[in-house]
């Protein structure tokens, strides 16, 4: 059974009293709830000791699923650091909502990830681009929000490997909402929608988006590459 661990800064749900409501396990805990019938999951949140991402829970991590918002800052560079090269040696990471502006996301993106945002209870729709892709099985041409907060183009992402899905807010912004990418051996899948004070993660074709993004994310079964100085595969003949 594939095993996810679900990140969360865990910020909001301490302070916020429309965020408890909303979530009153936290953000990790609804999103672990809907995927522990499929997977093996565990929760880990930025106030434990290392951010709860030890190297032995990378270890028996196959997919990370990442939200964080108020406290990017607070991330250590160390722990950014062991995760970015467990996804460089094949760990698959999926980065939701406000963590487009994580040092993670960031520095494997190598831009400022940067974009507009707007609060104001708006319509989001999240329109399927590639319904080829795996990511989106079972999703109809579209997934509709009643209310979400707006982001808006341009953002600031190198081309996504494959682009999959593409927002349209009741305020007139488009945005490049589900996004992939491959670093090293990794796999990457950023999916925008999940402001904190919506129920978003209770939306069943979120759900099903992001349990299909775990299944394409797994690691695959390939050895690691061999680098540096390589002998040859075939004798060489000696040229006059």
């Amino acid at each position: 059974m594939l095993q996810v661990t679900v990140w969360n800064e865990n910020r909001h749900e301490k302070t916020d009293a429309e965020v408890q409501e909303v979530y009153p396990h936290g953000i990790h805990g609804a999103i672990a709830s809907f995927l522990e019938d499929q997977f093996q999951v565990r929760t880990a949140t930025l106030d434990e000791p290392e951010h709860g991402l030890t190297q032995e829970v990378l270890e028996h991590t196959d997919v990370l699923i990442w939200w964080g918002h108020l406290a990017h800052h607070e991330v250590s560079d160390e722990i950014v650091a062991r995760v970015k090269q467990r996804v460089l040696d094949g760990m698959g990471l999926i980065v939701l909502h406000s963590g487009h502006f994580s040092k993670l996301f960031k520095t494997l993106m190598g831009t400022s990830c940067d974009l507009k945002w707007r609060e104001a209870n708006e319509k989001e729709r999240i329109w399927i681009v590639d319904p080829s892709h795996p990511i989106v099985e079972d999703i109809g041409e579209y997934i509709e929000l009643e209310k979400e907060e707006m982001y808006g183009e341009h953002f600031d992402i190198p081309a996504p490997d494959q682009l999959i899905m593409v927002s349209w807010f009741e305020g007139g912004e488009v945005f490049r909402s589900g996004c992939t990418y491959q670093r090293g051996k990794g796999k990457i899948f950023y999916f925008r929608p999940g402001h904190e004070t919506y129920p978003t993660y209770y939306h069943k074709d979120i759900q099903r988006v992001i349990k299909n993004a775990v299944q394409w994310a797994k690691p695959t079964a390939l050895p690691k590459p061999i680098y540096g100085n390589a002998q040859p595969l075939e004798a060489i003949k000696t040229k006059q």
